[in-house]
């Protein structure tokens, strides 16, 4: 196809015009990028293998992948995982391998990888697994809900952190006297005001080059020079939406916000909260599943109906969708925030997983085996089993933990609410128990 007569009119983006070449170009991830530290050394020392980048937008994650690409000498192709479906995937793979066969290496850096499916993801593997390509994926996304396991498992996670103010503001004199930025033009602006732009980037660069972009564009033009003033970046940033990526780090510190409120009994704030993730477009399904998380890790049995409610909030908001479903969750976060609080649903639940782990050879007692065979019968299978509703206290003193644990307490209720309840009656079951146990052995002396 030819090209337009005006195509080479057309500047490229700011931030595309400054991304950076060098690691000594790379402004911030100092943790991972400063002298000594892994990810440089891995660089330096050409031993780079698969990895994946996970940090908010705008923090360097497709420039980084870029550098170590020069920097090694590979291909780089650069693979979207929004445009691109398995049959992309394996004609990039029959490129690398092709490549391979003459010596040259491949990198293969796949934006927003927890877009991909199980099975385009599944389709790296192979070629990861031989080496045919060095896979280096990018995402904003938790990997270790959003990477399959086995693909997850030959990376390397490397998390990059949102720039901070300084980093930006960093970036932004650099765009001012670079000549791939704005350094053959005359422009005035006080450190202060460029310090205002770099809070509104909020830790995204390319928000940050881009605004600056505005700015410059929208400056007051005199024969000094271009002049920004407060007013022209009050103009270019009063669109500011709230500090909320629903795609990014900003996502989970506040719903973090609403669950840590809610887990003080704190109402006001919880709503608050509520209020920015809803304003700014998130999923309404995905707070719902977060309150109901909330109703049985923080309030559980202390007020079992905290858990109904939070369900019913979920179903409101599937039912009726935004905005009519921010009073039905509203009344939920409510509800939960001046709940009596309980963690014992999920002390229960890490204690027995501690065990569960250590122990998972530990055989089924046989007395709790279902015998659903002749020969399985036959070796003991259910052997011992008490059907409890066949007793007047609807319980029996039958072992059901195994021979190592027996004894253990994974439950361990509060006094909160209802819990207190709970509490009695299991002292109730287990002092029974005891008193049967040591009746039975005393019987059988």
């Amino acid at each position: 196809m030819q090209d337009s007569l005006f195509a080479g009119n057309i500047q490229e983006p700011l931030a595309a015009r400054l991304r950076p070449r060098t690691l000594e170009e790379i402004v911030g991830q100092q943790h991972l990028l400063g002298e000594g530290k892994v990810l440089r050394r891995l660089i330096r020392q050409d031993m780079v293998t698969s990895m994946i980048f996970w940090g908010p937008p705008g923090v360097g994650k497709t420039t980084l992948a870029g550098v170590i690409a020069a920097l090694t000498k590979a291909r780089f192709i650069n693979f979207s995982a929004v445009t691109s479906g398995i049959k992309e995937i394996r004609e990039v793979m029959k490129q690398a391998e092709a490549a391979r066969n003459y010596g040259e290496g491949t990198i293969l850096f796949v934006d927003e990888i927890h877009r991909f499916n199980k099975a385009q993801q599944d389709a790296f593997l192979p070629f990861v697994e031989k080496g045919s390509i060095i896979l280096i994926g990018a995402t904003t996304e938790n990997p270790s809900f959003e990477v399959n396991g086995a693909l997850l498992s030959r990376c390397k996670v490397f998390v990059l952190k949102a720039l901070t103010e300084q980093d930006i503001l960093t970036l932004l004199k650099r765009a001012l006297r670079d000549e791939r930025g704005f350094g053959s033009q005359q422009i005035q602006v006080t450190d202060e005001l460029l310090g205002q732009v770099a809070a509104f980037a909020n830790g995204d660069a390319r928000m940050a080059l881009s605004t600056l972009e505005m700015i410059v564009l929208n400056a007051e033009a005199t024969a000094e020079g271009l002049i920004i003033t407060k007013e022209n970046i009050e103009q270019c940033t009063s669109r500011k939406s709230l500090l909320y990526d629903k795609d990014g780090e900003e996502h989970y510190n506040v719903i973090s916000a609403l669950h840590k409120s809610m887990r003080n009994s704190d109402p006001d704030a919880a709503v608050y909260w509520l209020a920015r993730m809803l304003e700014a477009g998130e999923d309404p399904l995905y707070i719902a599943r977060r309150v109901t998380r909330f109703a049985a890790e923080d309030v559980g049995l202390a007020d079992p109906r905290a858990l109904e409610i939070a369900v019913a909030a979920y179903q409101a908001c599937h039912f009726i969708g935004v905005p009519e479903c921010n009073v039905h969750l509203t009344e939920a976060v409510i509800y939960l925030s001046l709940a009596p609080k309980s963690n014992a649903m999920e002390v229960a639940y890490n204690l027995a997983k501690e065990d569960a782990l250590k122990h998972l050879a530990e055989p089924v007692p046989m007395n709790i085996r279902n015998g659903v065979t002749k020969l399985m019968r036959e070796v003991g299978y259910g052997q011992g089993y008490k059907y409890a509703h066949d007793f007047a206290q609807k319980v029996t003193a039958m072992q059901c933990l195994p021979d190592s644990l027996v004894g253990k307490s994974y439950y361990r209720p509060t006094n909160e609410g209802l819990e207190e309840r709970f509490a009695k009656r299991l002292e109730a079951i287990k002092e029974w128990k005891r008193k049967q146990l040591d009746k039975e052995r005393g019987d059988g002396l």
